[in-house]
């Protein structure tokens, strides 16, 4: 005889509730209108997608060099004025606590926290982001912040 335990545990409470046999793994899944299905494993931190393409940017890689997108950006901020201002609010918001006390002494970003943020928006911490991203970036920053 299995021994089993309810999906829902305290029981049903007017809903449908699935058996679950000791031994087998618990997933909950949850439909979307437009077809997408989320499902959810224990121990796993996020949801996973189906049906849904999550890698479109794998053919694009996010290499280079931070000098070269930091000349392209100082020859677009000379062309455009509107974003100098742009770009320099963005760079001071990034600067490194502390600047002053240790060297270099200038207001250049925590190098772990910029590995970070290319994490976060690029999946690897060795990316360097393209010109057109830090421009969008810095103009969404100034028209969200009001600045």
């Amino acid at each position: 005889m299995a021994a089993y335990l309810t999906a829902r545990g305290g029981g049903s409470h007017g809903r449908r509730s699935r058996v679950i046999h000791k031994g087998e793994q618990e997933t909950s899944r949850r439909e979307y209108r437009d077809g997408r299905r989320m499902q959810m494993t224990p121990g796993c931190r996020s949801p996973t997608f189906h049906g849904v393409n999550t890698q479109s940017d794998s053919t694009q890689t996010y290499r280079g060099s931070w000098s070269a997108v930091t000349a392209k950006l100082a020859l677009r901020a000379l062309i455009s004025p509107r974003l100098a201002l742009d770009l320099l609010n963005t760079a001071w918001a990034f600067r490194r606590r502390g600047w002053l006390r240790k060297a270099p002494f200038l207001p250049v970003p925590d190098s772990a926290y910029l590995r970070w943020r290319m994490v976060t928006a690029y999946g690897d911490e060795a990316a360097v982001p393209p010109v057109e991203d830090v421009i969008r970036f810095a103009r969404w920053r100034r028209e969200t912040m009001g600045l």
